[in-house]
């Protein structure tokens, strides 16, 4: 990721968003990376260099870019980040302007116009050329919006809640709402100083919070990743709660109040099979996509549903925003509570994960396997569950690997069976 690498798909998306002779603008934040400065300004050449304004919010949550960009009535979004990765690592995610990540074949174009010379003399002059400027309370419109989704009324009044903000982008939007709420709040993570985002910290390293719970006695603990659409709760007696558990507390408490449409929660395959388990005593249905919450999303569009999101923390709800938005989750969470009048503790234990292994096959060959080969494979070790497990082999999309998941009644089963399973994907 290069700044000439940026200024090229600033110009590709320029182009690809100025249909008209109208005036055109594309909001851009990003996450506290250090390189985020170089992409953002190379972005903002690129954009106006093609006759497109910009916006720029700085440091704000992935969700709340979707957010701003809405109520700004944008033409499209750009968050500069890399989400959970480390610090060294960067990306750019585009939203378009009914808030939603853009589908393949948009992003295709870019890509085809960045890697051609098509545009290359597309060059406006003198007044068509765009101009660009900060949006200086960008931070305090997203905590407004976020607030705006908890009940009216209710408060947090009474709770200790520690939240870690990964120093990443949730740092000030994160404590900020809850403490404006009325929690008690005990803010780590806090302090980005442009290399630090996930380091030893946020939803990819959660015993930091559930330890600082445990020390303060505190209520519960909130874990952002480092671009905010990731959460991983703990409750007071430790207990993480990845993506699954919060799916079921959600959907749980939607299903009591006949709220959930189809009763049916979107997820993925990746998807513990204590969710279905969790669900189905209140009428409740799990319907699993592809890995990726590009695609929770859009099952949830096309089947109509409100709720979806993966094990890793990305939970959508769509109620409430186009993209997953942990803050608002860690919200909805806190209502159930307060509304039912449970401890987060009491109703993570409606939700009780299946045994589950993991393991990573290098690729040995030039080729990955065919896909129709892996599913051999996986046919017939599911033919001797029985019904008693669920198994997903998949090529990774970001690794030259092959992914193996055993979920099975019993951890020494699946351990066993994927260590198997391992072995004979890697004589492919």
């Amino acid at each position: 990721m290069t700044p000439e690498m940026a200024l090229r798909v600033g110009r590709a998306a320029g182009s690809l968003f100025r249909k008209d002779d109208r005036p055109h603008a594309i909001l851009i934040g990003k996450d506290t990376r250090q390189s985020g400065y170089m992409i953002e300004t190379a972005l903002t050449a690129g954009l106006c260099s093609m006759g497109i304004d910009v916006s720029l919010v700085g440091p704000l949550p992935t969700p709340g870019v979707s957010y701003i960009m809405r109520s700004l009535r944008a033409d499209a979004a750009i968050m500069i980040s890399a989400s959970h990765n480390p610090y060294d690592d960067n990306g750019i995610k585009f939203f378009g302007p009914d808030g939603y990540k853009l589908p393949d074949d948009v992003e295709d174009e870019i890509e085809r116009l960045v890697t051609t010379d098509e545009i290359k003399d597309v060059r406006p002059t003198g007044t068509e050329i765009g101009r660009a400027r900060r949006i200086d309370d960008a931070v305090g419109r997203y905590i407004e919006y976020a607030k705006s989704t908890f009940p009216k009324g209710m408060r947090l009044d009474g709770l200790k809640i520690v939240c870690d903000g990964a120093n990443g982008a949730c740092y000030k939007a994160g404590p900020y709402t809850l403490a404006e709420l009325g929690a008690d709040v005990i803010a780590i993570g806090i302090d980005p100083d442009g290399t630090n985002i996930n380091a030893g910290c946020g939803s990819m390293f959660p015993e930091n919070v559930r330890a600082k719970v445990i020390s303060e006695k505190a209520d519960l603990g909130i874990a952002f990743d480092g671009d905010g659409d990731r959460i991983i709760m703990t409750d007071e007696e430790s207990r993480l709660l990845d993506g699954n558990a919060l799916l079921a507390i959600l959907g749980i408490d939607l299903l009591q109040r006949d709220a959930l449409p189809e009763n049916t929660v979107v997820t993925t395959i990746m998807a513990n099979g204590g969710l279905d388990e969790a669900l189905a005593p209140h009428g409740g249905k799990v319907l699993r996509t592809k890995v990726g919450d590009r695609y929770v999303v859009e099952a949830m569009r096309s089947e109509g549903m409100t709720l979806g999101g993966e094990s890793s923390g990305h939970i959508i709800m769509l109620e409430h925003n186009t993209t997953g938005d942990a803050l608002i989750t860690a919200l909805q969470v806190l209502a159930t509570m307060i509304r039912t009048d449970q401890s987060l503790c009491e109703l993570a234990q409606q939700y009780d994960a299946m045994p589950e292994a993991h393991a990573k096959v290098p690729i040995n060959g030039a080729e990955r396997p065919s896909q129709e080969a892996l599913d051999r494979i996986r046919e017939k070790a599911e033919a001797g569950l029985e019904g008693k497990g669920r198994i997903v082999i998949r090529p990774s999309g970001t690794e030259p690997i092959i992914r193996v998941m055993v979920q099975h009644e019993s951890s020494r089963e699946a351990e066993s069976l994927v260590q198997a399973l391992s072995d004979e994907i890697s004589t492919l």
